[in-house]
């Protein structure tokens, strides 16, 4: 049966969909069939956190070779909720995709464009369900390499550079992961991350160990862009195309955040790691010094895409914060906001998109007044601004919620303040824009012929702004997802 082979299907779909772009050529074309393809992959994704909620943990050996020996996909409760967000925000960005796409990328390289995105979905699905860490390593590098690509595509001449230094960042990340890799192989003689889970305990004491965690650790946090490791992130976000930062920022953050979850407690699950370095401590403090300093820098920012560019490394360091309280509750607030975010900021960048679209420009002066000639379009960058602040009846609020109790859990009220001054910041930044969008007038003669973005853009944010809101309302399958999650993470039974 068909179902059976669902988690390889999960990434041989996209993997082999991507170079037909290139043989179908025509904008249109490709653009029908990637769309295609990123729908079949969100059915897939959801068919898969079924069976996970009524089977249990799914574990499939590819060519019937039984790990270790042969390559496993596994998909747990936040695999499978990884699987989700990438595939359904991969989704919902392909019918945004057919106007901006024409906007801002040249005709004759867009085939080249679907491709590459294709390319990055399979490797980010790559991540979240492989079971092996060196496939990861490989999956990330897929994920990176097309991502390079696709920011690079932008029309700003900016564009390329930002995509150098992604590149320059991401490939020492990257090597600081496989030199992490290649030492634990040299301890235990294996890459299946459950095999290591069971053989780590008993060679947690030595220094050759001790090296490759934080060889995993550090070159895991470039990747995700912890504080002070994103340098590459503002630039990457603020200058490739609106439809490439709309996917990333929602995507491949978290993707590497999942991967650093899965090394910290699975493939060292077994091992008493924080008492043998005290990582928490490191992350801790790391993650509260990127939610004040990048929340402080996006305050000051002209261009509203890098002002989001940094508001994304704050809110990147509330999932590391929830990562470092080592609790259910800490982890489960950790993996919301991995959900959380993602609708947020995509629609946010969806937005932004829309008025590019429409002005050439996403510097804040150039957006006084816009509202009153796209309020539809504004109108979703509030709600998913109130969002992102954490307003009662959005999804930032759940995550956040989860959070303070964490810290109250832990006695640390410092803790909880921090979390709930961090937010004020993001009103700040959020109301820079609201402010400038309806109630500056436009310097100079009005500029005419604006109007909202076409439909096809307008839906999409939408249904983005629409599920911060539900999901923020309702968040009983989320919580419930995230809390199976930590629990099963941490040892604790549920």
């Amino acid at each position: 049966m068909i179902e059976q082979h669902l988690p390889v299907l999960q990434v041989v779909i996209p993997l082999i969909a991507a170079p037909i772009t290139i043989i179908l050529f025509y904008p249109r074309l490709a653009w029908a069939w990637a769309t295609a393809v990123t729908w079949v992959t969100f059915y897939i994704a959801h068919g898969l956190l079924e069976q996970v909620g009524i089977s249990g943990t799914i574990t499939y050996s590819l060519g019937d070779w039984a790990a270790p020996w042969g390559i496993e996909y596994k998909v747990d409760w936040i695999s499978a909720l990884v699987l989700v967000i990438v595939s359904g925000i991969g989704s919902v960005v392909m019918p945004f995709a057919y106007e901006s796409v024409h906007k801002e990328i040249p005709e004759e390289r867009i085939y080249l464009f679907y491709c590459m995105y294709l390319l990055a979905l399979c490797g980010l699905l790559g991540i979240a369900i492989t079971g092996d860490a060196f496939n990861l390593f490989v999956f990330l590098e897929i994920s990176s390499l097309s991502s390079y690509v696709l920011i690079a595509l932008g029309s700003d001449k900016r564009a390329l550079t930002a995509a150098y230094r992604y590149l320059v960042m991401g490939t020492i990340g990257a090597t600081f992961y496989i030199i992490g890799v290649g030492l634990m192989y040299m301890m235990t003689g294996t890459l299946n991350i459950a095999d290591l889970a069971t053989l780590m305990p008993a060679v947690i004491d030595t220094r050759t160990v001790l090296a490759a965690l934080s060889f995993l650790v550090v070159g895991l946090s470039l990747k995700l862009a912890l504080f002070p490791l994103h340098m590459w992130l503002p630039n990457a976000y603020a200058y490739a195309p609106s439809v490439v930062t709309a996917f990333l920022a929602a995507t491949a953050t978290k993707v590497a955040v999942y991967a650093l979850i899965r090394i910290l407690f699975t493939v060292f699950g077994g091992a008493d790691i924080f008492e043998a370095m005290r990582i928490e401590q490191v992350l801790m403090a790391l993650a509260l010094a990127g939610m004040f300093f990048a929340s402080a820098i996006a305050i000051f920012q002209t261009n509203v895409k890098r002002l989001l560019a940094y508001s994304s490394l704050a809110q990147i360091g509330y999932m590391v914060l929830g990562i470092s309280f080592i609790s259910v509750s800490g982890m489960t607030g950790g993996i919301i906001h991995l959900f959380n975010h993602a609708l947020v900021k995509c629609a946010l960048f969806m937005a932004m998109g829309c008025v590019f679209y429409q002005i050439n420009s996403v510097n804040i002066k150039d957006m006084a007044g816009i509202a009153k000639r796209m309020p539809v379009t504004m109108a979703a960058f509030v709600v998913a601004g109130l969002g992102l602040i954490g307003v009662p009846l959005t999804v930032g609020f759940i995550s956040k919620w989860y959070l303070i109790q964490a810290s109250l859990e832990k006695g640390s009220w410092m803790i909880a303040a921090l979390i709930v001054c961090s937010s004020l910041l993001a009103v700040i930044y959020i109301w820079r824009v609201v402010e400038v969008a309806y109630f500056k007038q436009p310097v100079g003669r009005p500029k005419q012929g604006i109007a909202e973005a076409p439909v096809s853009m307008l839906v999409p944010l939408w249904i983005m702004t629409a599920a911060s809101v539900y999901f923020g309302i309702n968040a009983t399958i989320t919580a419930n997802i995230a809390d199976a999650a930590a629990k099963a993470l941490l040892g604790v039974a549920p």
